[in-house]
């Protein structure tokens, strides 16, 4: 019999690429990741991971695996919501950065409702800044949202980096005058982000575009008014990336849940649950 724990390191170290990322994820040594890809290798008689100095990649028979690890894990948080379900109840207020609603909060929530129907969840939906302080202020019990890198806050979910787009990146290249951001409002930490890299390139710019709703970004950046910053798997439809050689890199992000301390501790892990067992980042990351 397949050992969960087991599973679960290889489907997180399949998602991050990295012993190190997938231990920080799930809150184990790395020593103990190792151990458990040993011990499913040892367990399947196959080998399942081609790692090297540089790189961590499935084998044939890891990407044969990995399907079924993913369905064994999504059964076992079915089974276990379902026993809970009738001894789960109260209220949980959630909180979720903007960009992480529009990209794939709506399976998460429809998953956890059904399992759960009597919680009364409600969501905020604002920049993460403002979920902060909201929760500092005992106002959400759980938060969804970004850091920056070196910043302690929650519980680490991914890393991701964030990246230019704009609808004709070859108009960048061949603008005149300051860089057109399209950004939402303070204190934003992409806007942040995008201001200190372009001024520590002396690259000058302009905010031509300020909105607290992602489509409304969306929809500037589309209608090609200049350049959104987001974190490369949720750059949005018909936006494209522009190459490092036409703009400086940026620095990463990274997606964490907060808990309120004083929140009922069982709701809480209920719902992180479902957020760890099913978010991560589309086309890379």
């Amino acid at each position: 019999m397949l050992n969960l724990h087991h599973l679960a390191s290889f489907v997180t170290l399949e998602e991050t690429r990295s012993f190190t990322a997938a231990a920080e994820r799930l809150g184990l040594g790395q020593s103990t990741v190792s151990q458990h890809i040993q011990r499913l290798e040892g367990a399947l008689g196959r080998r399942l991971i081609a790692r090297d100095t540089h790189s961590v990649r499935l084998t044939a028979d890891g990407e044969a695996l990995l399907a079924h690890a993913r369905d064994m894990l999504a059964l076992d948080a079915r089974v276990f919501s379902l026993f809970g379900e009738s001894r789960l109840r109260g209220r949980l207020r959630l909180g979720v950065s903007e960009d992480v609603v529009a990209n794939r909060l709506t399976d998460i929530l429809h998953e956890f409702i059904r399992l759960h129907p009597l919680v009364d969840l409600e969501l905020t939906v604002a920049l993460s800044a403002e979920l902060y302080r909201l929760q500092d202020g005992g106002e959400l019990d759980l938060v969804l949202a970004k850091r920056r890198i070196g910043e302690a806050k929650g519980r680490l979910l991914y890393r991701e980096p964030l990246v230019w787009l704009a609808r004709e990146p070859e108009r960048i290249a061949a603008r005149a005058g300051a860089l057109p951001l399209i950004a939402f409002p303070p204190p934003s930490i992409t806007r942040r982000v995008a201001q200190e890299v372009l001024d520590r390139a002396g690259v000058s710019w302009r905010i031509v575009c300020t909105c607290s709703s992602l489509t409304g970004l969306t929809a500037a950046a589309r209608a090609g008014m200049g350049v959104l910053v987001q974190p490369r798997s949720m750059a949005p439809e018909g936006l494209k990336e522009i190459p490092s050689e036409l703009l400086p890199v940026l620095d990463d992000v990274e997606f964490v849940l907060v808990p309120r301390r004083g929140a009922d501790a069982e709701l809480v892990e209920a719902l992180s649950h479902q957020i760890v067992s099913r978010i991560m980042p589309r086309g890379g990351g």
